[in-house]
């Protein structure tokens, strides 16, 4: 009868150590969408752009390493442009180097999904990395503006750094520009001078997203700075992208 007994009290001891133990692992498996520019031309120039690689590896590896699982997606699926400046030597970050080497990343990255095939129910927030593309594509790309809204509408974070928060441009909410009366950064009108690009890029950031309502703010050109507003994230430049992504994980870990 004892032998009995204390077989019971294992038996159950065991089961509620490995239902706590799948209810804690059910709780970090956040599931994070990464969308990316599939835009590669450099307005009228001749020269290429994309996505800026820091912009998309430095958030990944801060979610990633923290159990995050992420897919990626882009307009037109497949591999999306890299911007060649962002891999000049000059531009490498321990991020960037580790990038280089991950080969299961890489061969996420030449098989991204289109986006028209994602759905916002299958996420728990969506991070759109920078690099001048986005002010092409996805700035119009309605299937973007859509999946935006639906993140934002579900009470999911959307997240943003440098160039991507163009991609809210025509993003609404209840008739309104989502950015309306919203505190947010992005690549700032200074910086893009420092680049050359004013007259290239077919919208200068900061002048669109004060025009939609937005309250603006930046610091100094390269610094970091990132700006969170209830689920909206923005980031400066480059060097705000994990800046960005902690402020992501840590709205990921306060939902149940």
């Amino acid at each position: 009868m004892k032998k009995i007994a204390l077989f019971t009290i294992v038996a159950l001891t065991v089961s509620c150590l490995t239902a706590t133990a799948q209810k804690q692992n059910k709780k970090v498996m956040k599931k994070v969408l990464f969308v990316l520019t599939s835009h590669d031309k450099l307005g009228n120039t001749g020269e290429k752009t994309g996505f800026w690689t820091e912009e998309f590896a430095a958030p990944y590896y801060e979610l990633a390493d923290k159990g995050v699982q992420i897919d990626i997606a882009t307009p037109l699926g497949g591999q999306p442009p890299i911007d060649p400046k962002s891999e000049d030597p000059s531009a490498a970050t321990a991020d960037t180097k580790r990038l280089d080497k991950d080969t299961e990343v890489l061969a996420k990255l030449k098989n991204t999904k289109k986006l028209t095939d994602v759905n916002q129910e299958d996420y728990d927030a969506v991070f759109y990395p920078g690099g001048h593309g986005p002010l092409w594509d996805l700035a119009e790309d309605k299937t973007s503006i859509a999946l935006i809204e639906a993140f934002y509408t579900n009470k999911k974070p959307v997240a943003f750094v440098c160039h991507s928060p163009g991609a809210l441009k025509n993003v609404k909410v209840n008739g309104e520009y989502l950015v309306k009366g919203k505190k947010v950064t992005g690549f700032s009108n200074s910086e893009e001078e420092a680049v050359g690009l004013t007259k290239v890029v077919p919208f200068l950031l900061e002048d669109v997203l004060q025009s939609n309502g937005a309250t603006y703010s930046k610091v100094g050109d390269w610094q970091p700075y990132a700006v969170e507003d209830g689920l909206l994230i923005t980031g400066q430049n480059p060097a705000s992208s994990t800046l960005v992504a902690q402020k992501l994980l840590n709205q990921l870990n306060l939902k149940k």
